[in-house]
């Protein structure tokens, strides 16, 4: 059996400045193991026979630059699947979607973000539920959800909308009948209605202080801030603040983010979720 190249303490650690200062990315010391294999992984697909080879591979221009997209992929995407989170979903429903057609006019278009989107179950997933509920009540409000990842690979996953059944597990019946057709024996598309309510666009959350996207009334961010320090998440999490609509919900993961806080923002009690609304811009959490 082939055994990854042995790593001693200064590669790991230039590795580790690489990669935080090409792509944000944290590899704290209890996952170097993780790192070694991925990196393996990589190396012997390309033919790279140490760890200095490879490292000059990343820095030989265009073709350095793709080769650090498909190191991203093996560093940073995970599994996922439809509806996995369904209290997140439920509590979606419960502090905005019931609030939907009900006088306020600022709510006719309703911009959703999923960051960290990598092969779109998620942000497909926010399509789905705010157009079930939107059909079930009658109501004409356009939606859309903007979805960004690091991942060129897994946006191009996404913008397909093909996916095997074992990634729908977790989708009810009535929805899987509604939104999805048959692809093959093992596969589903997702219907055209919801592929285009959702937009994929590449971007990594180092530089989302600089994006020009617009305020949203939704923010999902989940399973995507574990990868950077404590103190870039915070960082991170305070420029999404900046996108989000008065009265809007930012949802996070679970632990993710501990004690963190912001003036602008007040949380949702809720034993399984994190969740915060925006407050009126005159008003400041106490």
């Amino acid at each position: 059996m082939h055994s990854p190249l042995p790593m001693d303490d200064g590669m790991f650690q230039h590795w580790q400045e690489m990669l935080e200062e090409r792509i944000g990315i944290t590899i704290p010391a209890e996952r170097r193991s993780f790192l070694v294999t991925s990196l393996d992984q990589r190396m012997s697909e390309v033919g790279c026979h140490s760890y200095g080879e490879y490292m000059r591979l990343l820095e030989d221009g265009p073709h350095g630059a793709v080769e650090w997209e498909l190191l991203v992929d093996h560093l940073t995407v995970h599994e996922t699947r439809f509806y996995r989170d369904s209290a997140a979903l439920q509590l979606l429903e419960d502090q905005f979607f019931r609030f939907i057609g009900r006088g306020d006019e600022s709510r006719t278009n309703i911009d959703v973000w999923s960051v960290g989107c990598a092969t779109g179950e998620e942000p497909y997933s926010l399509a789905i539920a705010l157009d079930d509920y939107l059909l079930n009540h009658e109501l004409e409000n356009y939606f859309s959800v903007t979805a960004t990842d690091i991942s060129r690979a897994s946006l191009a996953t996404a913008r397909q909308g093909i996916y095997h059944r074992n990634r729908l597990r977790n989708l009810p019946v009535k929805l899987l009948r509604r939104y999805f057709l048959p692809y093959d024996l093992d596969h589903y598309r997702l219907s055209r209605t919801i592929r285009d309510r959702v937009c994929f666009t590449l971007m990594n959350l180092v530089d989302v202080g600089d994006a020009s996207l617009g305020k949203m009334d939704i923010i999902f961010c989940q399973n995507v801030l574990i990868y950077f320090k404590r103190e870039r998440r915070a960082e991170i999490a305070n420029s999404l603040v900046e996108h989000l609509r008065p009265g809007g919900l930012l949802i996070l993961g679970a632990g993710e983010l501990v004690k963190w806080r912001h003036e602008r923002l007040v949380q949702i009690p809720n034993e399984d979720v994190v969740a915060f609304r925006r407050l009126p811009d005159e008003e400041r959490a106490a």
